[in-house]
């Protein structure tokens, strides 16, 4: 009975996760006022539908009817067939098309598909689609595609960086600050105008203390060795087994910290003489306290710079500089404001048992975000450690506990006892309990495309509830090269010669995937953008795949050794796949996307991250074109 009530439970979770078939429209013009309306669904994995002739439960469509509209015949049906205990069923790809008639005076033609699902012997209410779809005199054509830019990328990272800055406020190494700067710049400046810039200079101080260090360090490895030697030390931070167990081991040694277990600041010599120095008059005084600020509150921003830092190193050489200068003026504007105003500090709530809460918090995601270095060398090393469902498993668990923190069940050493559930606090406690909710399905193989950029693969988890095996890859020549499961039920090559191949065999054009195993906005990419119905079919029955992870550790074979203009030999995939995505495409960040024909040409400029599906299906299209 309870194993019976858990499936239950199991499935219902995953239902809620959207509708069980994906369903794009489109209309082809015939001529002399013919057309076909064309309804591509794609059944979701695990799932099963009816097909039209089924009595009890078979898909339907109907066009909504019109003056001058004319049905040429019944709608028909393509789809795989499948069975289910002796039961005709509609599994994966599933195309409806109607064909039709329309006057001029038709200027559009509307619908609504109706179907049943199920998941085994569970089956989901009946779900419907409605549809309008234009009617043009003439095919559309694909406009052409411009190169694509990461700036959806770049935002979401200064975005983070911001609230992050913001956030540090609360932390309890920062906000003890605020009455020294208040205390200092209450002493007054002559004039106004001379207090007003003091406090900008006290702004700028604390910016240029986060910037400069890490702009000298990517300015002089770039003067030294150029572009690539950069993009080659921030891969090496992002994918290395050694710093990323390091930034594991950081991050944990952090977070017991934030629980109590020990107190962690930098050597008191170094914070007492950056405070003698601040009673300095003048701007050398002003510096200084800037100083002291940064140094006091390190054991708090240093983890999340480091995030911040290491989330940006994809290789670009502005992005590292760009996020951390978003994050030090987040970090500085509220002490620039108090600053300029010393005023408002009777506004700020006094310091007491809520810092330490803030910071309990700050341990549980520091923990959560740890994991996440952890898991980017167990993929690149295919270690096999931390798969999909042990990952997910752990943040269930980090955040469970979180919950019960928040309303108290569970205390740590320094706090103090907890009276009453505050409003803010009981609606934190209700976001993460349902954070937990939410998560919970991917342990049977829901997408979670929230969270697609830092879970690992799909293709990790050993269990999927009822995931079906994809149909066998076609017999084609491999070079040397090994067939790839890719997302959603796609295959492709980890080599371009193997694609090219294959290509030529097939006469197919090759969709070049630069992608990594730790690469955020590659999973980003093909959890919200690939799984679109059109863009798999396009990617499925059009192209070739070629797959060039340029952070994948594994050692090749001495045939397949590469050696640089510069003479320097490169013996792994990922130095391999990185230097014929800078040489031949010219680009050292993921994720990218090429498109070649079958004898290597490319066909269209390089697309980079951008969640618009719209524009990758005009993207493959150009390719196709």
């Amino acid at each position: 009975m309870i194993k019976h009530l858990f499936l239950v439970l199991a499935l219902a979770l995953q239902f809620a996760e959207g509708p069980s078939v994906n369903w794009t429209s489109a209309v082809r013009e015939l001529g002399d006022g013919e057309y076909e309306l064309v309804l591509s669904g794609d059944v979701e994995d695990g799932y099963y539908t009816h097909p039209m002739d089924d009595e009890w439960s078979g898909t339907t469509l109907e066009l909504d009817p019109a003056a001058g509209l004319e049905l040429l015949g019944a709608p028909t049906e393509e789809y795989e067939p499948s069975e289910y205990k002796g039961t005709k069923v509609v599994r994966g790809r599933y195309v409806l098309t109607q064909h039709f008639k329309a006057s001029s005076e038709v200027k559009a033609v509307s619908g609504t598909v109706g179907w049943s699902s199920c998941s085994g012997d569970a089956c989901r209410t009946p779900e419907d689609w409605s549809f309008t779809e234009k009617l043009s005199a003439a095919p559309a054509t694909v406009a052409p595609t411009a190169p694509a830019k990461e700036r959806g990328s770049l935002w979401a990272l200064i975005l983070e960086a911001i609230l992050w800055g913001f956030a540090m406020l609360l932390t309890p190494c920062v906000f003890p600050m605020v009455p020294m700067t208040v205390s200092f710049f209450m002493k007054g400046s002559e004039t106004p105008a001379q207090g007003r810039f003091k406090a900008l200079f006290y702004g700028l101080s604390i910016v240029l203390l986060y910037t400069v260090p890490i702009c000298l360090i990517i300015g002089i490895t770039w003067l030294v060795g150029g572009s690539s030697v950069t993009a080659d030390i921030f891969n090496w931070l992002a994918t290395h087994w050694l710093p990323n167990i390091l930034f594991f081991i950081v991050f944990m040694v952090f977070a017991a910290s934030f629980f109590g277990a020990f107190e962690i600041t930098l050597p008191s010599s170094w914070v007492n003489k950056s405070d003698k120095n601040s009673n300095k008059k003048g701007l050398a005084g002003i510096f200084f306290l800037a100083l002291t600020l940064v140094l006091v509150s390190f054991s708090c921003t240093g983890p999340i710079v480091g995030t911040v830092l290491i989330k940006s190193t994809s290789g670009e050489f502005w992005a590292p500089m760009v996020t951390m200068l978003a994050f030090s003026i987040a970090f500085a504007l509220p002490f620039t404001l108090l600053a300029l105003f010393p005023s408002l500090l009777k506004n700020l709530p006094k310091s007491g048992g809520w810092l330490n809460s803030v910071k309990v918090v700050l341990g549980f995601i520091e923990v959560a975000l740890g994991f996440k270095f952890l898991s980017v060398a167990d993929q690149t090393y295919h270690w096999h450690l931390l798969d999909r469902e042990v990952y997910l498993a752990i943040w269930i668990a980090v955040f469970f506990l979180l919950g019960l923190y928040l309303i108290g069940k569970i205390r740590f050493k320094h706090d103090s006892p907890l009276e009453y559930l505050s409003v803010g606090r009981l609606a934190l406690a209700i976001t993460v309990f349902a954070f937990v909710m939410y998560m919970i399905p991917g342990m049977w193989g829901a997408p979670l495309k929230a969270l697609s950029g830092y879970l690992p693969p799909i293709e990790t988890q050993d269990f999927v509830l009822d995931r079906y095996a994809p149909a066998p890859a076609e017999d084609v020549p491999t070079v040397d090269a090994q067939l790839l499961s890719l997302p959603h039920g796609l295959t492709g090559y980890d080599t371009i010669d193997a694609a090219l191949e294959a290509a030529k065999a097939q006469g197919k054009p090759v969709f070049v995937d630069i992608t990594g195993h730790g690469c955020v906005n590659c999973r980003e990419m093909e959890a919200r953008v690939w799984s679109d119905p059109q863009v798999r079919q396009i990617l499925h029955d059009d192209y070739v795949i070629a797959v060039l992870y340029m952070d994948d550790k594994t050692k090749l074979p001495e045939s397949r050794w590469v050696t640089t203009e510069a003479g320097k030999v490169l013996k792994d995939v990922g130095r391999v796949n990185s230097h014929i995505a800078q040489t031949r495409f010219g680009v050292n960040a993921q994720p990218n996307y090429a498109l070649l024909s079958p004898e290597g040409e490319q066909l269209v400029p390089v697309r980079g991250y951008d969640l618009s599906v719209p524009g990758f299906v005009e993207f493959l299209q150009s390719g196709l074109k």
